[in-house]
């Protein structure tokens, strides 16, 4: 074994196999895999293997297709040729209107990655797939790339390339511990020996938190025991002139797919179980959980139903072992959280269907900083610290119970809440807020008219829509009270802190006492990476002069990592956070500055506190620092109030705003709002896949200052042209929105992909964003939108077209 590599890749299944390979393929030669026993010992031996087109977001479209492109590559490839049943076509079923629609939206979604998918009503879904029944059944969505792969094979192959390449393989050899060093590097210990690596990435399947606790992490990822089985031949099977399509149930809660001349039946059964929550046996290796038939029984009887040639075959052989899940259903794949050159690609439950595409967009993080799409929807950070491996195993058993359910918008489901509230949260229940989820917080939605309001689950506006446009109005011509909990707040201190601060924000960065600024962080590619409002605060009786550098709440962890990584040595600069100490309190609306006078020493007129300023007060008398900023359009200050002393203001701000109108609103509301505005949301129209040129953001950059992250790419890119460009719409319908990932068509050329898209109850208007070929982003172009398998009407438009003077919000 060698002493020094550029990369460890600890686990031997799809992961690991995929992360080697593809780091050859990215120029990284000087690779290694260690794997504790053989390949594919782990979960990879004893999967179902499904490869599988279908995703519910465009990154994980892409990656999935990328998977089949190289399965395809590999089986066709004489020197190591991989089995792979490619094109069989699956088959997703539904019993319901709002499914349908769900799938008719996600057939839209992939025609922007390339993709298509087909809806077929009931009768076309039985005489594709002859073995099912069509009662209960209103259709389902077709993959035609659907097929299945010999897992042990496929990462052999994957092993057997990378070699080829030039990294090696250790097997039967043991991590038993890992050391970071002060210049980031690691030694990885082994039972062969110790090896020394720049990167260390954990790709251990169930066995994660072993390895996760030699680095002194702990990973949200939990095992379920899934049980499969394998059928005698059924005759239709045998008589069929071709394979039969994979199957997905997501009435009955069951797949299958042919396995020779039989069917392999795979359950999600509501009575399902955690796996390895009080540790792993170090001998389970190739190995499988007792079969347990009767927990199935149920979730059997409804494949009997809609496949009753099952009833009349035999079980050759049942397979019963361990899958991983996280708390949110995707895997983990990319940097670890706190850690320095160290990555993961963990958590896949669907590894081998997928590992090929997360392999391939991890090495590019690991060898160019970033991959070719957004990778957040996988990001390890975008949980952080309240994902104990109690809370991972609730949402694990929820998600395996609901494993072909996709998630409607404005669904929270209920295991694992609440996570995290404030002293608030109770508060607001009891005026009948319905609750959203944001990191783990719980955060005001709407407020409900009566306890017992339930809108239905699915893709058009549902009853809240009056709700909230009553919200939206009252803010507009009065004052609103919201609650925002879990806003990313850093508190960047020391003498280097503005000229830190202007090294990692392409523009203009205010470093006057008593100001705020916005600006945006952008990667090494040049491309949106954050984007932070940043407020100085003088030096005062609580603390010296700082910055307060604030952000989305799901941003926490991500930002405080990029931020550290780069403050040089040498530089006086300290961060700390104080995202779990603070809320913020929002006050918005023509009113607003008479509810602060009203509760709150000073003045506040708009001389002496104009926007964009910043000032430390008490509200009654609870200390408080106050922002004169708007995400809604309104005249608006954001109260950020220490947690021990939030009801103190909030009773405070309640008896001030009595006689001003002030009523509760939430972050529909907001969302409504902000799309009035122009206003964009990370990670949603902030993308790491385009510039902040490409995303309309050419006011917040000045490429005449200094140097900044980012800015020698940055010029590149934009003298190349822009192969984007963010533009703002207005749809032509009234019964929904228009959903993130939906395609926009002129004829049947994909030419854009929708990012957000709300009602704007102030200007009637059903607006959207959009990335769009420039050559279509003048205003008052006119295109189509692929709006649930519908042509509708959509024209580019001026953005802001609530306010776009900001008049309101100065005033």
């Amino acid at each position: 074994m060698k002493s020094r590599t550029k990369v460890v890749v600890i686990g031997g299944g799809i992961a690991g196999c995929s992360t080697l390979y593809h780091l050859t393929q990215e120029g990284w030669t000087d690779v290694v895999l260690i794997e504790r026993d053989e390949l594919t010992s782990g979960t990879t031996w004893h999967s179902a293997a499904q490869v599988t087109n279908f995703g519910m977001t465009q990154t994980m479209v892409g990656l999935k297709s990328h998977s089949i492109a190289l399965y395809k590559k590999l089986r066709d490839d004489p020197e190591y040729p991989v089995g792979y049943h490619h094109g069989d076509g699956g088959i997703r079923l539904a019993n319901t209107p709002e499914q349908m629609q769900g799938y008719r939206h996600f057939a839209s979604m992939a025609r922007g990655m390339g993709v298509e998918f087909e809806v077929l009503d009931a009768e076309e879904c039985a005489r594709r797939h002859p073995l099912i029944s069509t009662d209960n059944l209103l259709g389902g969505l077709w993959d035609g790339a659907d097929g299945d792969i010999d897992p042990a094979q496929l990462c052999q192959a994957l092993a057997f390339h990378a070699r080829k390449a030039g990294a090696e393989v250790y097997r039967n050899t043991a991590v038993t511990a890992l050391t970071q060093h002060k210049d980031d590097t690691w030694t990885v210990e082994t039972t062969q020996g110790n090896i020394d690596a720049d990167i260390v990435v954990n790709a251990c399947g169930y066995r994660v938190n072993e390895v996760g606790a030699m680095m002194g992490v702990h990973h949200p990822v939990a095992s379920m025991e899934h049980q499969y089985f394998v059928t005698e031949d059924i005759p239709a099977i045998v008589e069929s002139a071709r394979r039969m399509p994979l199957l997905r149930c997501p009435i009955s809660d069951y797949y299958c797919r042919q396995e020779k001349n039989g069917l392999l039946i795979g359950f999600y059964e509501q009575d399902c179980k955690t796996w390895g929550m009080d540790g792993i046996d170090p001998k389970f290796t190739n190995a499988l959980c007792p079969d347990d038939l009767e927990r199935v029984m149920d979730v059997l009887e409804g494949a009997f139903a809609r496949m009753p040639a099952l009833t009349e075959v035999g079980i050759k052989r049942v397979v019963n072992g361990p899958i991983t899940y996280t708390i949110d259903g995707a895997p983990l794949v990319g940097p670890i959280p706190g850690k320095r050159n160290a990555f993961c690609i963990i958590g896949l439950r669907a590894g081998l269907g997928e590992g090929g595409g997360h392999g391939w967009l991890l090495a590019q993080q690991i060898v160019h900083g970033e991959a070719c799409y957004d990778t957040w929807v996988i990001d390890p950070r975008r949980f952080t610290g309240h994902t104990n491996v109690e809370l991972t195993a609730l949402k694990s058993i929820e998600d395996y119970q609901n494993e072909f359910r996709f998630h409607f918008p404005h669904e929270h489901r209920p295991a694992g809440r609440p996570a995290k509230t404030t002293p608030l949260t109770p508060i607001l229940a009891a005026e009948g807020a319905e609750f959203t989820v944001v990191n783990g917080w719980e955060r005001v939605d709407y407020i409900k008219p009566t306890p017992d309001f339930h809108p239905t689950l699915g893709f058009n506006f549902d009853e809240a829509f009056d709700i909230v446009g009553g919200e939206v109005a009252n803010v507009q011509n009065n004052v609103g009270l919201c609650e925002v909990n879990g806003f990313n707040r850093l508190e960047i201190t020391g003498d280097d802190r503005h000229s830190f601060l202007d090294r990692m924000i392409c523009g203009a960065v205010t470093k006057k006492d008593g100001r705020v600024g916005l600006g945006y962080l952008l990667n090494d590619h040049g491309m949106v990476k954050g984007e932070a409002t940043i407020a100085n605060i003088p030096a005062s009786d609580r603390g010296p002069a700082r910055v307060w550098y604030g952000s989305a709440a799901a941003s926490e962890f991500h930002d405080m990592d990029w931020l550290k990584n780069h403050i040089l040595p040498g530089e006086n600069v300290q961060i700390r956070s104080l995202t779990n100490d603070q809320t913020i309190l929002v006050l918005a609306g023509p009113n607003a500055r008479a509810v602060l006078q009203a509760c709150s020493r000073g003045d506040w007129s708009k001389a002496a506190f104009p926007w964009l300023s910043v000032r430390e007060c008490f509200i009654g008398f609870a200390p408080a620092t106050v922002l004169g900023v708007s995400f809604s359009g309104e005249l608006a200050y954001e109260i950020h109030v220490p947690n021990a002393s939030l009801y103190a203001a909030w009773l405070a701000l309640r008896k001030a705003g009595a006689e001003f109108g002030l009523k509760l609103f939430g972050a529909r509301a907001v969302d409504s709002m902000r799309m009035e505005m122009g206003f964009l949301h990370w990670k949603a129209d902030l993308l790491t896949e385009f510039t902040p040129f490409e995303t309309g953001l050419d006011r917040f950059v000045k490429l005449g200052k200094g140097d900044f992250i980012g800015k020698a790419a940055l010029e590149k890119m934009h003298a190349a042209g822009e192969r984007k460009k963010f533009v703002s719409l207005k749809v032509d319908a009234t019964h929904a929105p228009a959903r993130g990932g939906s395609s926009l068509m002129v004829g049947d050329k994909v030419v854009g992909t929708i990012s957000s898209g709300d009602w704007g109850y102030r200007v009637g208007m059903n607006i959207a964003y959009a990335f769009i070929d420039p050559e279509f982003s003048a205003i008052g172009t006119k295109l189509e939108l692929d709006m649930f398998g519908d042509m509708v009407a959509i024209e580019v438009i001026a953005p802001s077209p609530y306010d776009p003077d900001f008049s309101r919000i100065r005033s």
